[in-house]
């Protein structure tokens, strides 16, 4: 038989599900899963999620033009491992072990990940069996000179809890290694039997500082499944609020990194443009954050006309700002001397993991799920993807800078072009049976969510992926060869999110 040559003759060869939208899904039995691992080991197709249900294994991939979801039904309670062919996939079988018991064979890596044997249960979503407290066993790490430094995961300042154990000759880091689930929340847990409504709300809250992109992500998803089309005022709200997003989250990033070198007088004035965004947000939308206001069939609440000219004076008032400040940065040269040539990932890395967002988009990957897949409004709207190759510190707060100038164009756009008509579909009550799933390009990457609605409306599973499962394996490669001292700058220029990888 012949080698499967697209996603969708992959999808061929096994059964589909009609309840799947808008992307195909087929379920394969074990014996015909072989041909979906020689695939991928013969393809560059990126790996956009693996997550598990009680007895099966679901795998969603891109190949740049087409979509997919393929699953495995696990009888015995194991699957391959897809580890060797998709390295994005250790952690992501790691966490699938963990929260239901299903077993990667021939992983390269079976330490547990989110579970630290403090649960009071193990595999709650699938076996629900005593839990395992062990010690966990870092990677060793040989040779003359070395030393350990462990960090967190309680850390100094306000920031979420993860562990790092570095190996260093001198100050000169040969490993990391980080260990996360310290912030796991038990969100898939949570929302299963939940209505859409509660669903929805505790999405939102997977990573706070996202909590538009994923309230995004969650209301495409079920509209997917259930067939609703939100009217176009809407759309352009929601995209509204997520460049709003961006530009809070890009000009704090910018600060925070020039404040880890040491130059807090950037960090005061990205703080103050950051803090013009959200409040501009809460008068508009009523929240700080704007959570909850994107919902399925729609938005929660509309603007007027004297919010459309707020939000555009402000747009023209933010670029002349930020002009300022971004000269500021590119001309100082002890700035720069801490920020070219540190932190670097490869394009061949970033690709390799499928990593997304300011991340990718600095090392080389072009993707941004805006462009594709697509998704309304953003068809209708001009605006360019930057991208750059070098991999450094730099060149992800330049990515940064530069997105914040398109999403202050497309604010403007949207501002001036916003339609007229209603804010929310009128959906079924309660909603449709189906399968649904969404990918929407928040400010760290592309936010993936999945989820199948029973008979009676109410949510029977749901998977939201943050775009860091796939950016935190890159941080440990980008900080070898660094110095100690330069990790902070290393990781605050990946800001990956620890909340939205620890579900």
């Amino acid at each position: 038989m012949a080698a499967p040559a697209t996603l969708l003759d992959l999808v061929s060869r096994g059964n589909r599900v009609a309840a799947h939208r808008p992307w195909p899904r087929a379920v394969f039995a074990r014996d015909r899963w072989h041909e979906v691992v020689i695939r991928l080991g013969e393809s560059d197709w990126p790996l956009l999620g693996l997550w598990a249900d009680a007895s099966s294994v679901h795998l969603a991939l891109h190949d740049e033009t087409e979509i997919a979801v393929l699953s495995l039904e696990c009888p015995d309670g194991r699957f391959p491992s897809l580890a060797s062919v998709r390295p994005g996939a250790i952690r992501l079988e790691r966490a699938a072990a963990d929260l239901f018991g299903l077993v990667p064979e021939n992983a390269a890596d079976t330490r547990p990940w989110l579970d630290h044997g403090r649960w009071g249960i193990a595999h709650p979503l699938g076996r629900r069996i005593p839990p395992q407290a062990s010690a966990y066993p870092f990677l060793a790490a040989e040779g003359e000179n070395l030393h350990q430094i462990p960090v967190g995961p309680v850390h100094a300042g306000i920031i979420e809890p993860g562990h790092f154990r570095f190996h260093a000759n001198g100050e000169t880091v040969v490993r990391l290694e980080e260990r996360l689930g310290y912030a796991h929340k038990g969100i898939e847990g949570l929302i299963e039997g939940s209505t859409v409504e509660r669903a929805g709300r505790l999405v939102a809250r997977v990573s706070g500082d996202s909590t538009v992109a994923y309230s995004f992500a969650f209301a495409r998803a079920v509209e997917a499944a259930t067939g609703i089309e939100p009217p176009p005022r809407a759309q352009w709200l929601r995209a509204l609020m997520a460049e709003l997003e961006r530009l809070a989250n890009h000009f704090g990033d910018i600060g925070a990194i020039c404040n880890d070198a040491s130059f807090s007088l950037l960090h005061a004035h990205c703080g103050v443009l950051r803090e013009m965004v959200l409040q501009e947000s809460f008068a508009s939308f009523g929240h700080r954050l704007m959570m909850d206001q994107i919902v399925p069939g729609g938005v929660a609440g509309d603007i007027g006309d004297s919010n459309r000219a707020r939000i555009s004076a402000l747009a023209v008032d933010l670029r002349g700002r930020f002009a300022e400040l971004f000269e500021l940065y590119d001309s100082t040269a002890s700035l720069l001397d801490r920020t070219e040539g540190t932190g670097i990932v490869s394009g061949a890395l970033v690709r390799r993991f499928g990593a997304g967002g300011f991340v990718g988009r600095a090392s080389g990957r072009p993707f941004d799920a805006r462009r594709s897949p697509g998704y309304p409004p953003y068809g209708e709207l001009d605006f360019e993807i930057p991208v750059l190759t070098v991999g450094d510190v730099n060149a992800r707060i330049l990515i940064r800078a530069r997105e914040i100038g398109q999403s202050l164009n497309l604010i403007e756009q949207i501002s001036d072009r916003l339609p007229g008509g209603p804010i929310k579909a009128d959906g079924p009550a309660p909603f449709a049976p189906g399968e649904g799933m969404a990918l929407v390009e928040g400010f760290r990457g592309d936010v993936m969510v999945w989820l199948r609605l029973r008979e009676d409306g109410r949510v029977a599973r749901c998977h939201p992926r943050d775009p860091s499962w796939f950016q935190w394996p890159l941080l440990e490669a980008a900080v070898e060869g660094n110095i100690v001292a330069d990790f902070p700058l290393c990781n605050k220029s990946f800001n990956c999110s620890y909340s939205g990888h620890d579900l």
